[in-house]
């Protein structure tokens, strides 16, 4: 794998723009997102990257690019970039925010090449934040509270944090998505949350694997009777946890391991 350099690259519907050229697009918190891990100009999991842009454009703006259009915006920044990358694609109303006129509209598309992500080694320790986020089925720009959120964990001494629902239920992380090990089981947080493309990869694999999933309610009774936990996002298939608030979770380098083999089951694909 080429070593991360230190690049950025702008792609405005297809074509580059600079970054004094960004400041016309105010597209502020009326905005979605989705961001992807290039390695050797292949990506994978484009399908769940493509029907998450869809959905989420359907649902704020009325309208979605088809995906071959998108597509091709995504295939341009590849080209155009290094072998390896981070890749971000935002969508967002050309009539900004705050206005009638940001509806029924066709989504711009913005995207950003940057120097690739490996995510944290871990373990990483996370703190219980009683916290829902808006619209949490989307992938939005905006949300001041995971940073906020994220700093009120380290100074509590912890990594990172973890959000909990009014029902006393764990949903998901400030960037990341939650799994857990029963010894023989991954468990998937049974919540309303974000969808990750990188949960999604991963879960689609381990069936193909035929490890046992399912989905269940997670509260901070029951992570005593758990043998692990992890977190993943787009940059890594998992990083392990070794405490929740004061439970510590022993095996979660097991679960952590299987959560890479079923991610590197995963094909890449040229988009």
């Amino acid at each position: 794998m080429n070593s991360p350099t230190s690049h950025t690259h702008l792609l405005l519907n297809g074509q580059p723009i600079t970054d004094s050229e960004t400041s016309s697009l105010a597209f502020g918190g009326f905005a979605h997102f989705t961001s992807m891990q290039i390695r050797n100009k292949q990506i994978k999991g484009l399908d769940l990257h493509l029907e998450r842009l869809k959905q989420a454009s359907k649902k704020l703006y009325g309208y979605a690019l088809s995906n071959d259009t998108v597509q091709n915006y995504i295939r341009s920044a590849i080209e155009q970039g290094p072998e390896d990358q981070s890749l971000t694609i935002t969508m967002f109303s050309p009539n900004g925010e705050f206005t009638a006129s940001s509806m029924n509209i066709t989504p711009s598309v913005l995207i950003k090449s940057s120097a690739p992500e490996q995510g944290p080694s871990g373990p990483l320790t996370l703190s219980v934040i009683n916290h829902e986020r808006p619209l949490a089925e989307i992938k939005h720009v905006g949300e001041i509270g995971k940073t906020y959120y994220l700093h009120q964990a380290i100074r509590r001494g912890f990594d990172d944090a973890v959000f909990m629902n009014k029902a006393g239920n764990l949903s998901e992380g400030t960037i990341w998505n939650l799994a857990f090990w029963d010894g023989e089981t991954v468990i998937w947080p049974k919540a309303l949350m974000l969808q990750g493309t990188m949960m999604s990869i991963v879960q689609r694999q381990l069936s193909n694997l035929n490890i046992p999933q399912r989905h269940e309610y997670i509260t901070l009774a029951r992570l005593s009777d758990l043998k692990g936990a992890a977190v993943m996002n787009s940059w890594t298939p998992g990083v392990c946890v070794s405490k929740i608030n004061s439970t510590f979770l022993p095996d979660s380098i097991l679960l952590t391991a299987l959560l890479h083999e079923a991610y590197n089951k995963e094909p890449a694909i040229n988009p």
